[in-house]
């Protein structure tokens, strides 16, 4: 049954390669890359084989397997995105028992270049303990459990990203807390390294880091070879059951996940609304732009896809002021990085409408009242959100005298992006993922060059966005008050010239172009 899976996975695999040249070059370029890893961690584990100290030996066994049970969890969410080529919800449909759908999720994440990359540079760790051949002999259940253990949290921390059962707003409200989880992983940990580094002896405190490590579920199952070796054979025996139990409690905790995505499958929600309220509707002026501008506004404040950029947004002066303090120039400067974020929110529009997009071209509504209407559903929210944060900065840092010019760099960035995504999505649509599905979710149809585009329309923003930036980073440093408001005329002059310019040119793009973005919406495969 296993067997049968993983050749059709890889059947897919290898279709989809054919298929998608570009896909194949990223392949390529993940294999080189693991290969690259491996050859990596195995001449480090050669050098440190030849130590005569035991005691280095094991801090990085500990603290790497660690390292690698983290990345294992935080990896495939933050870089690549959950794998759904072969999951539950597509397994669901077969008369295969829970027990047997996980055996196959395990068999497919061992199978992938991730997982035997992993298999061998653990195996590899054999290396270490060639002085004691008890510690080698013991170090072999210990690794199969220490891969099984990065497999199956893995896959957990994917079921649950999904938001597996229950209805769409769980799932929505699931994946955004894992996503705020995944931000703010790097600064704590680069937060936690950098206080190790201040108190005192650095080799002392991560020795004391693999200690502790050595008694949680991310270490035990690495601290075991090292403890034999050294002749603590009751500290190893604790720590083997403490490993095994950390499979137990995963296994037994995605199995619960699985089980209620069986018993309680993802269902639509409905909301009960008065007759006759229209919502914003029934606010907006009446005509093509009020309409769209109430449209666009209604999908800043419900669609989680909006939402989540809102989100994430304000969390920029937050990393800022943990990783530098509120007196850094990289907290001043994070409004820059919210305007970065919110001015390229209207590179999907069109491509989060879907199918729905055909309603929008049925209405006989014009491209450039399109374009108008949308842009003035995202600037109801990222000017607002992008001055508060301004002002909250300044005056947490006490640099209110620059804020002309970090206002003036922030407004003008985002202008000029609501100006340059007006053109860009009446050209460009690409596969996005459907609302309530996890931020982390691979979408099917998505390749290296439509990846690459958004780079494209961000470069296209900074280019045009310029010489606002460049004045209100010369207001920033220098601090002279004129030219934090040469900055602030600069910035707002500049970035509304660029959003009408926008305006213009995508409205007659649109109108020209729309009947093939629609026919491209529909070809987008389903996940």
């Amino acid at each position: 049954m296993v067997a049968t899976v993983l050749r059709l996975r890889y059947r897919i695999l290898g279709n989809t390669l054919a298929r998608r040249p570009w896909q194949l070059v990223g392949f390529c370029l993940g294999i080189i890359w693991a290969l690259g890893i491996l050859a990596l961690v195995v001449s480090v584990l050669i050098g440190l084989s030849r130590l005569d100290d035991l005691a280095p030996v094991r801090a990085v066994a500990i603290l790497g397997g660690s390292a690698l049970l983290l990345g294992w969890i935080v990896g495939p969410l933050l870089i690549a995105g959950v794998d759904t080529t072969v999951d539950a919800t597509k397994l669901a449909t077969f008369p295969l028992t829970t027990r047997q759908v996980m055996t196959i999720l395990t068999a497919t994440g061992l199978t992938g270049i991730p997982g035997i990359a992993t298999s061998i540079a653990a195996l590899a760790t054999l290396l270490l303990w060639v002085r004691s051949p008890l510690a080698t002999l013991v170090a072999v259940p210990c690794i199969a459990l220490a891969v099984l253990t990065c497999v199956i949290a893995s896959r957990l921390a994917s079921a649950l990203s999904t938001g597996l059962g229950g209805n769409r707003r769980g799932r929505e409200f699931v994946g955004t807390i894992v996503l705020v989880a995944v931000i703010f992983a790097g600064p704590l940990v680069t937060g936690a390294v950098a206080a190790l580094s201040n108190a005192g002896d650095v080799g002392a405190q991560f020795g004391h880091a693999s200690d502790v490590l050595g008694w949680t579920p991310f270490g035990a199952a690495w601290a075991v070879p090292g403890d034999v070796a050294a002749g603590s054979y009751v500290t190893a025996a604790l720590k083997f059951v403490i490993a095994a139990a950390t499979v137990a409690v995963l296994w037994a905790a995605w199995h619960a996940a699985l089980t209620r995505a069986t018993v309680s499958p993802p269902r639509q929600t409905t909301r009960s609304v008065r007759p006759g309220r229209l919502g914003l509707f029934g606010v907006m002026p009446t005509g093509g732009v009020g309409a769209t501008w109430a449209r666009s506004l209604t999908g800043w404040l419900r669609d989680p896809r909006y939402l989540r950029q809102l989100i994430v947004a304000p969390l920029f002066p937050i990393l800022f002021a943990f990783t530098g303090g509120v007196d850094g120039f990289m907290f001043a400067a994070s409004p820059i990085f919210v305007a970065f974020v919110l001015c390229i929110a209207g590179y999907s529009d069109i491509s989060y409408d879907g199918t729905a997009f055909a309603s929008v071209l049925s209405s006989g509504i014009r491209g450039r009242q399109d374009r108008w209407g949308r842009i003035l559903g995202a600037a109801c929210v990222g000017v607002p959100l992008t001055i508060a944060i301004a002002v909250i900065t300044a005056m947490i840092g006490g640099h209110a005298s620059t804020l002309p010019a970090i206002l003036g760099a922030a407004l003008g960035l985002l202008l000029a992006g609501y100006g340059v995504t007006a053109v860009s999505s009446a050209l460009i649509v690409t596969p996005v993922a459907a609302p309530g599905d996890s931020p982390f979710k691979t979408v099917p149809g998505q390749t290296f060059v439509s990846g690459l585009l958004v780079f494209v329309v961000l470069g296209a923003c900074g280019l045009l966005a310029a010489p606002a930036l460049i004045v209100g980073i010369m207001g920033m440093v220098g601090g002279d008050p004129a030219v934090g408001v040469a900055a602030l005329a600069v910035g707002v002059l500049g970035g509304a010239v660029v959003t009408v310019a926008g305006v213009l040119i995508g409205g007659r793009t649109l109108e020209r172009t729309a009947p093939d973005l629609l026919q491209r919406i529909k070809a987008f495969p389903v996940g």
